[in-house]
């Protein structure tokens, strides 16, 4: 049923492989078998974790500019909207940075067999600035606007108005969501 909800979902903003489907259907698996000891999220229908999780993110790396980037999720949680992000976009180096370290273990079996993709159990406030692209989805917007890790934002957010952002986008899955955009230089 994930297979094709994902696929169907999905198809209006780019197609996805059968090896990308494998790798997000995958991480979907290990996130409801660890989610009923870690509560790592509380959705729990596959309709929606579909449409919230996996397309909100992937609808965020479809919208980042083409070719290698150097990306930062700060608040990774359960892997969104990094993970599904390195599976759309092989060429790009993810860093998932998650503070919980209960949290961070999961993000490292999650993220095994993704050689693009590093985890960091650590406050992002710690972390050296060399990043093309911050993306968030769990943290508050005005706090990722603090951090200096990038000069460029994508935050998916419930706020329809964010200081500083160049331009927001709706969210075809969730009412009143927005992609919103802060943009220094390109890549």
């Amino acid at each position: 049923m994930f297979r094709e909800l994902l696929a169907r979902e999905f198809a209006p903003y780019d197609s996805l492989t059968v090896k990308q489907i494998d790798l997000l259907e995958a991480h979907y698996q290990l996130l409801v078998k660890w989610n009923a000891q870690l509560n790592l999220t509380r959705i729990d229908s596959v309709e929606e974790a579909v449409r919230l999780h996996y397309c909100e993110s992937l609808f965020v790396g479809t919208r980042l500019p083409v070719g290698p980037l150097r990306i930062v999720d700060v608040g990774s949680g359960a892997g969104f909207p990094g993970i599904p992000i390195a599976i759309i976009r092989p060429e790009c180096t993810i860093t998932l940075v998650e503070s919980h370290q209960r949290k961070g273990v999961f993000l490292r079996e999650a993220s095994r067999n993704l050689k693009n993709v590093t985890v960091v159990t650590d406050r992002a406030e710690n972390l050296k600035p060399n990043f093309d692209w911050l993306v968030s989805r769990a943290v508050s917007p005005n706090e990722v606007s603090k951090l200096q890790l990038a000069n460029n934002l994508a935050l998916l957010t419930g706020e329809e108005e964010l200081p500083g952002f160049d331009r927001r986008e709706p969210i075809p899955w969730g009412a009143g969501r927005f992609l919103a955009f802060h943009v220094e230089r390109s890549c």
